[in-house]
């Protein structure tokens, strides 16, 4: 039997979902889900290395191939210390429903020393997604690219034409917030809560899900007023408390500069203000928060919270104290804007899931949790009465 011959397309920001930027790398395109103004006004590596992350972006194509290959150069991230990290997952749906999974060896590494935030990167070589077997007819192909690890795509073969979806009319939904929303401990990018969501209500997702870096940050709500969407959730609070990055007396204005920018790009778009989950090492403990180094001997990951809770008096801010401000603001502010609204983080993710679900970093949702956490999203938000339900007043 002979080798089906495969024609190579150019990757282009028309056969991409959920990216606000391409970047001509030299050896092929990187995906950004900030554009180059937000970035070129960021100096954290953190935020660097999460926001070209693809979590959320997809190729979308429209074709008969049984066979498409994509090459690609993933950055391995390497913890000294801790157990290797699984190779980023590549998710293939056809027609909408998850059908295989491919990954890629190789590629560039990201050496990370836990304890000091430092870290080497080193090239490495391109490698390849396969799928094969396809069905042999014209079907809408979504790649999802690896959530949590960088992804350089260099080319794309198929044996047969390839051409973007079209619009299929569905409403976009941007969504903000932290490494849980980015997909944390989550085994695929189909699995992170907001795809999750995103699924079950037919929603176009773009997901700044930024790990540890949902900080309000002026360039990003500035990113979010410039993208064109039809829902928007903002989901703050985990980050500011374990970066111990504000104090109360900073917050309230910063939450309300964070939705005044992003009113002035959607006025009446709905707009849900999401308080945090449920994570009892920092309900009413303050950061910063920090690997816990007696685990980190034995080779597992865990957080602990390192504040004194005692200095909640003086405006070090905890989750409740988020909740409490975030709720207070969003009525504050819904007596003159009807299409903002408030969802208790908690109703997503509370303390029976956390008896049934643990965090098992302290931290992070695992696969299970967040499709729980997508799920209730999905009910709560885009159900029934829920802001985003399309029957919604």
């Amino acid at each position: 039997m002979h080798a089906p011959h495969l024609t190579t397309t150019p990757v282009t920001a028309e056969l991409l979902r959920g990216a606000l930027d391409l970047e001509d790398t030299g050896r092929g395109v990187l995906p950004h889900r900030l554009p180059a103004r937000a970035r070129a006004q960021n100096t954290d590596p953190q935020l660097a290395m999460a926001e070209a992350q693809p979590s959320g972006v997809r190729l979308c194509l429209r074709t008969g191939a049984t066979v498409i290959e994509l090459d690609t150069v993933p950055t391995k991230r390497i913890y000294p210390g801790l157990p290797p990290r699984p190779d980023g997952v590549y998710e293939l749906l056809v027609d909408g429903r998850p059908t295989t999974r491919a990954t890629v060896a190789g590629g560039d590494t990201l050496t990370i020393d836990a304890a000091t935030g430092g870290f080497e990167h080193r090239p490495g070589p391109v490698g390849t997604a396969r799928f094969t077997d396809l069905p042999d007819r014209v079907k809408d192909v979504e790649i999802w690219l690896p959530h949590d690890e960088t992804t350089e795509l260099v080319a794309l073969r198929a044996d047969a034409p390839v051409e973007p979806v079209p619009d299929r009319g569905r409403r976009v939904w941007l969504h903000h917030g932290s490494s849980i929303s980015h997909g944390s401990d989550t085994d695929g990018p189909t699995g992170t809560w907001p795809a999750v969501a995103a699924a079950r209500a037919s929603a176009e997702l773009v997901n700044l899900g930024l790990g540890g870096s949902a900080l309000l940050d002026p360039f990003t709500a500035r990113a979010m007023r410039d993208t064109e969407a039809d829902l928007i959730s903002v989901k703050v609070g985990i980050n500011l408390v374990n970066t111990d990055l504000m104090r109360m007396r900073a917050l309230t204005p910063a939450v309300h500069g964070f939705l005044d920018t992003l009113r002035e790009g959607h006025p009446t778009t709905p707009l849900l203000v999401v308080s945090p989950i449920l994570c009892p090492i920092h309900e009413d403990t303050p950061g910063p928060c920090a690997f816990d180094t007696d685990a980190l001997r034995t080779g597992e990951k865990r957080f602990r919270a390192t504040g004194d809770p005692e200095e909640r008096s003086a405006g070090k801010l905890t989750l409740t104290a988020i909740r409490e401000e975030l709720a207070r603001i969003v009525r504050q502010r819904s007596a003159e804007d009807p299409n903002l609204g408030y969802l208790d983080g908690r109703e997503l993710y509370g303390e029976a899931d956390f008896a049934e679900l643990p965090l098992p970093d302290e931290l992070h949702p695992d696969t299970a949790a967040h499709r729980r956490i997508g799920e209730r999203f999905a009910e709560l938000a885009f159900g029934g009465r829920g802001l985003f339900s399309t029957g919604s007043a």
